[in-house]
């Protein structure tokens, strides 16, 4: 029978307690040392067969571990939520869309958030909100007056513009007169002034707000008569672009016998400011009746929206 490892060790402890050159009735002898050599053999001989069937079962549960993950199917992707843009006009913060992540967006200048300020992604994969969107705040309608007394307020992407349209400065026998905020007419002619009845009848002023980078050819103003009641209209118009900065951005063409349509044909880059003065003419059996201007100022947003 193979001695318990404490009583071995304590023949071991008894060995080194009692060294050669200080041996007494306590120690061991010879024969006895030999036993106790050999006892210690076999506890350590059985130790080592303990460890190494401990490390061979240990070797085969990792082996039928890894073959039954090996016949698992592949790893489940993390959830995550749709990918989100920022908002024309805005701003986007954060470009991970995993679970517990969160989304933060802003507007530029001269436009409010309409939605949430910020999104997080929910573990069943959709966001905790819609995503917003910037709309324009239109400070013409704040109760602040926010343009000069005298002038008129005008929208834009982004802003405002102040505006005071004026008729021109009278010269000779020819004038004209504000009939409203947006036009102004001549003042009739003499009759022998044929200079006078060639200058534009009315004048009528327009604006347009456009965003930058406006896919084009885009219709832009339209223009067209009408006949007084009991009075024959023209049977001929004529319509150009007889002045303004546009730089040959837009054309001008007829789209029907009474309509001339004012058409972008190049793309505009915003911030900037154009001007284009488009003439429409009055003809009765070729004969020159009439003409009118309207003076089209264009503001190009430096957004695109």
């Amino acid at each position: 029978m193979v001695p318990s490892c404490p009583r071995a060790l304590l023949l071991l402890l008894l060995l080194l307690a009692c060294p050669a050159s200080r041996a007494s009735q306590s120690c061991l002898n010879k024969q006895q040392l030999l036993t106790a050599i050999r006892q210690l053999q076999q506890v350590l001989k059985g130790q080592e067969t303990r460890f190494a069937e401990g490390v061979r079962s240990m070797k085969s549960r990792l082996a039928a571990l890894q073959n039954s993950v090996s016949r698992l199917g592949p790893d489940a992707a993390p959830v995550s939520c749709p990918a989100l843009s920022a908002p024309p006009d805005g701003r986007k913060f954060g470009s991970k869309y995993l679970v517990d992540h969160e989304v933060h967006f802003t507007c530029n200048p001269g436009f409010r958030l309409v939605g949430p300020s910020s999104v997080v992604c929910l573990p069943n994969g959709t966001w905790t909100g819609e995503q917003p969107h910037c709309r324009d705040v239109d400070e013409c309608v704040s109760p602040q007056h926010v343009c000069p007394w005298g002038t008129m307020c005008i929208n834009t992407g982004g802003g405002f513009q102040c505006v005071s349209p004026e008729c021109p400065e009278g010269s000779g026998n020819v004038s004209y007169v504000k009939t409203s905020p947006f036009q102004c007419e001549r003042n009739p002619c003499p009759m022998e002034s044929r200079p006078c009845r060639h200058l534009p009848k009315t004048i009528s002023f327009h604006y347009l707000s456009l965003p930058s980078n406006l896919k084009t050819p885009i219709t832009l103003f339209r223009m067209a008569t009408a006949s007084a009641p009991g009075r024959p209209g023209p049977n001929s118009l004529r319509f150009g672009i007889v002045g303004g900065n546009s730089r040959g951005h837009f054309v001008m063409q007829r789209s029907d016998r009474q309509t001339g349509e004012l058409i972008l044909v190049q793309t505009l880059e915003g911030p900037q400011t154009l001007e284009v003065d488009v003439d429409m003419s009055e003809y009765l059996d070729r004969s020159f009746q009439a003409n009118h201007v309207s003076k089209v100022t264009i503001f190009v947003s430096p957004y695109d929206f």
